[in-house]
């Protein structure tokens, strides 16, 4: 019996070996099939990013010819408004704003920052102050203004004080004393380090802007909106054309891709330069 019974018990051994075996070898089959998945979807997400992105870009070069177009009736508008364009299978969505109808934080007059934050709501008081500070900020030495100086800043607990030198970038306003993060958001479409004007242009300024421009009253800036809103149509008729401006680049492919492109370009034509244009702010995506 026992002589019987032993390669019976060891084929029914090596049979539950083998479907061990078996069942573990279907197991890293699985696993294996299921990171080449990954490896895959990863792979095509990646390459639609590249193709939104490129096409992004595509449409951040249709702008600058646009807006530098010889041809007056073919021009683009820096006003803000969308222009639209396929490349490559991608939907491109752009809007161009012409910088010079901003308000400069480094050369804008004490009279039009405090314009600008009056514009934003601040009380006339609080707006002097406020831009005081700026041109504290921006001052290449201690300002005598009555501010507070770099007291104040200590006195509100800042580990800083004021840079007293331009400032590097728009998000720097946020450090001022007295700028909160809902008025930032509020000037940020308004204000730039690219125009060198004292003033904005009125015939490009933006909403804020040209409330801040001195003198301005609300019976004249509706005269000016009319008439901007008139030869909104037709380049020719369209009064300022600056050479540095934001541009910004939204390409959308079939599957719902999306790259979003954000840059600051100064046009630069006719220079000794080799490259007709520089680039003063570049930005991927819309996160400030």
């Amino acid at each position: 019996m026992h002589a019987y019974s032993s390669p019976r018990r060891q084929r029914g051994v090596a049979l539950l070996l083998v479907l061990w075996a078996c069942a573990l070898l279907a197991v890293l089959l699985g696993g294996y099939a299921a990171v080449v998945h990954t490896e895959a979807v990863l792979a095509r997400h990646q390459l639609a990013q590249t193709r939104a992105h490129y096409a992004a870009e595509a449409g951040l070069m249709r702008a600058l010819r646009g807006l530098h177009d010889a041809r007056a009736k073919q021009r683009w508008i820096g006003d803000g408004r969308p222009y639209r364009m396929s490349y490559d299978g991608a939907e491109v969505r752009i809007r161009a704003v012409d910088e010079s109808g901003k308000v400069d934080l480094n050369s804008a007059s004490p009279e039009v920052l405090q314009g600008l934050f009056r514009a934003a709501g601040v009380n006339p008081d609080e707006a002097q102050a406020l831009a005081m500070r700026v041109v504290e900020w921006r001052s290449s030495s201690a300002f005598d203004g009555n501010v507070g100086g770099a007291a104040g800043y200590v006195a509100a607990g800042r580990r800083y004080r004021p840079r007293h030198g331009p400032f590097a970038s728009v998000e720097e306003l946020q450090m001022v004393l007295g700028v909160s993060p809902a008025l930032y958001r509020m000037l940020a479409p308004h204000i730039t380090l690219w125009s060198g004007q004292a003033s904005p242009d009125p015939n490009v300024a933006t909403s804020l802007a040209l409330a801040a421009i001195p003198g301005m009253t609300a019976q004249r800036a509706h005269e000016i909106l009319a008439t901007r809103q008139r030869n909104a149509d037709d380049p020719e008729l369209t009064v300022g054309s600056g050479v540095t401006h934001s541009v910004r680049s939204q390409a959308t492919l079939a599957d719902g891709t999306q790259a979003v492109l954000r840059a600051t370009v100064r046009w630069r034509a006719g220079s000794a330069a080799a490259q007709p244009y520089a680039v003063l702010r570049w930005q991927e995506g819309d996160e400030e």
